[in-house]
């Protein structure tokens, strides 16, 4: 090989092949920058009864929603995964919380299994909420979801969802194993894992990136 072929590799290596990656990476930013919104405004629970007596509420939050209806006896399982794999990780970012659907009449089982988690996994529990609804109020809110799968007799499944601050459900639209992922099954660590920590992620830097941006448009 003469020399001047060796100086444009060396040239392409130096100069040319960063700027290349840098446009590959920019390119396929905007694909990976978001979380899909599968369902546009979601019912929000701002009316619905809490524990507190203070409103919990999806607009101007970060949800993780789950519907735990009256089958809190089969829970347990399921809150500790998500404790342990999102609240924990994530419960300090601003406006990120967690809300749980019950049936009308269960809140004592509430107050033992939040004891229970307390005492198992020793995490501040102050953003798990819980709201408390009858059997139309349950179905009425799951429906606004408009997702293919279905709630128990119970008012429950092990799904939980994300919804963004504008009410929206957000989810993949390209999923590897499934087309379209409405919701994260709480009963699967690998799930939980592998897909649902990611996804909190996108949504949280999604906010942190408009934050941003409005800070640097509004400062004089």
């Amino acid at each position: 090989m003469s020399k001047s072929h060796k100086k444009y590799i060396v040239l392409f290596i130096l100069f040319i092949f960063p700027i290349v990656i840098y446009l590959f990476f920019a390119s396929g930013k905007n694909n990976f920058a978001l979380l899909p919104v599968l369902t546009s405004v979601v019912d929000d629970v701002h009316q619905w009864e809490t524990l507190t007596g203070k409103s919990a509420q999806f607009q101007d939050r970060i949800t993780v929603l789950g519907f735990w209806g009256e089958d809190l006896s089969n829970k347990k399982g399921d809150a500790l995964n998500l404790n342990q794999k999102i609240y924990k990780r994530f419960y300090q970012f601003k406006d990120f919380h967690f809300v749980m659907v019950v049936k009308q009449g269960y809140q004592a089982q509430v107050e033992e299994l939040k004891e229970e988690l307390k005492a198992g996994v020793g995490t501040d529990l102050i953003k798990w909420r819980f709201v408390f609804g009858n059997d139309d109020q349950i179905a009425s809110l799951f429906n606004s979801l408009k997702t293919p799968l279905q709630l128990s007799n119970k008012y429950s499944l092990p799904y939980v969802f994300i919804i963004d601050k504008e009410l929206n459900l957000r989810g993949r639209d390209d999923d590897e194993d499934g087309g379209t992922l409405y919701g994260f099954n709480a009963q699967s660590v690998a799930e939980i894992n592998n897909k649902m920590v990611d996804d909190i992620k996108v949504i949280l830097a999604e906010y942190r990136r408009a934050w941003k941006k409005y800070n640097k448009n509004t400062t004089p």
